[in-house]
């Protein structure tokens, strides 16, 4: 039985994260023609969110990361994107929505309940 073992922790070990938060966004693309997050306009949405969060000063030591992503696994859901340390996962449309992640969330540290994804949601 596979089991997550908790890290050791050490005197090198920073008490406070070097980020607040990270968002990962997948960018995957299959090649095969199966559906994906490539098809569902991550890109954009990506580059809208890292635009957004470098204008209003929130990037950086301390702060919000906006990171890209190869296959998260939650294809049914695309696009997704996945935020922590909280572990929220999101699906969304368009840059409002990619804004209300932004405003609520990464900023406030409020989830936006009408775009988590279920957690039933998977490939």
């Amino acid at each position: 039985m596979n089991q997550v073992k908790t890290p050791i922790h050490t005197q090198a070990h920073q008490a406070e994260p070097y980020y607040q938060r990270h968002i990962f966004f997948c960018l995957n693309e299959r090649e095969n023609g199966e559906d994906c997050c490539a098809m569902h306009g991550v890109q954009a949405a990506f580059e809208h969110c890292k635009i957004r969060i470098k204008k209003e000063g929130l990037s950086g030591k301390g702060m919000v990361r906006v990171n890209k992503a190869g296959c998260l696994d939650r294809c049914a859901g695309g696009p997704v994107a996945v935020v922590y340390p909280e572990g929220v996962w999101y699906t969304f449309i368009d840059n409002e929505d990619i804004d209300e992640i932004i405003d609520a969330h990464l900023k406030k540290g409020q989830i936006v309940e009408r775009l988590v994804l279920p957690d039933s949601v998977g490939r």
